[in-house]
């Protein structure tokens, strides 16, 4: 079996780039410069082809004129959004991306004689995107099986969706059992030193971490004081500007709150701790250390 496999350089991508090998294929990985907001995924997909030793081809296609947040500067990626990520259809889809991809996959399967696409699509945890849907992949399957050379032969091209009904805690679980390199891969949609830790990609990657229970070994932005890319990169004609936004972080608070009432000796109860009844005597002997004598004004 021969199969061409979608790589952005991803977490999705590159655990079924992962399959691919796991289920006896012989893989080439393609990968896209489209006029993406940066080109840090194509160093990881460089880095995750370069760890399996596959052929790795890089098609560039120019789709910044088309309107999402990944191709247009001018346009910023959504951070933090609230409520489940898939009620809405998000700036950050590039239209028809994935019916291009496939097409220009499916050409490239016919050149090298490969008999199947993997796609790294999940309908599960995902950012609300059309293309991304099972409804979708059957009908391109039944489109290219009438549309090429190998179809009408009757060897159709298949397109393989491994993840698509897994869970992103499932994802990782899976990319970890075939022993992915996830540590080589990128998900943020900006492309900062850092992953950014709040666009849609970075909020759904931790998440799946997270409940997986195993630690992303990505660097993250200090999420306190998250500095994250406004979309101007170098080439655009200005500076590549960072804002900083200041968030709260639940863990954070809660530190907080202990160190304040605990030194205080104080709950929100008003009860009292025991490391406050502790601290207290040091505080009051350092403060006598340091006062001034007192004089009792005589002479």
């Amino acid at each position: 079996m021969k199969a061409v496999v979608l790589l952005s350089g991803g977490l999705d991508s590159t655990t079924t780039l992962a399959q691919a090998l796991a289920d006896g294929c012989e893989v080439v990985a393609l990968s896209f410069r489209y006029g993406q907001r940066h080109t840090k995924e194509l160093s990881s997909a460089e880095n995750v082809c370069r760890h399996y030793g596959v052929r790795h081809i890089i098609v560039d296609l120019d789709l910044s004129s088309f309107r999402s947040a990944l191709t247009r500067p001018d346009i910023d990626v959504p951070m933090d959004r609230e409520g489940k990520l898939d009620e809405s259809i998000p700036i950050t889809y590039v239209p028809a991306r994935n019916i291009i991809f496939l097409s220009v996959a499916a050409g490239l399967c016919e050149s090298v004689d490969a008999d199947r696409i993997y796609i790294g699509a999940n309908a599960v945890d995902y950012s609300g995107y059309p293309d991304c849907r099972p409804e979708f992949f059957d009908a391109y399957e039944r489109m290219i099986a009438v549309g090429t050379k190998a179809g009408v032969e009757g060897r159709p091209i298949k397109v393989m969706t491994p993840i698509m009904h897994d869970s992103k805690a499932d994802i990782v679980r899976r990319g970890k059992e075939l022993g992915a390199p996830l540590h080589l891969t990128w998900s943020c949609y900006n492309g900062g030193e850092k992953a950014c830790g709040h666009c849609d990609s970075c909020r759904l990657r931790l998440k799946g971490f997270e409940e997986a229970g195993y630690k992303d070994e990505i660097e993250y932005e200090d999420l306190r004081v998250v500095p994250f890319h406004t979309g101007r990169r170098p080439h655009d004609g200005g500076p590549d500007v960072l804002h900083k936004v200041r968030r709260m972080q639940p863990v954070l608070f809660l530190v907080r709150h202990r160190v304040f009432h605990v030194r205080r000796g104080g709950d929100v109860r008003g009860g009292d701790h025991a490391p406050g009844r502790r601290l207290r005597p040091r505080v009051r002997h350092r403060r006598r250390a340091h006062a001034p004598a007192r004089h009792n004004g005589s002479a």
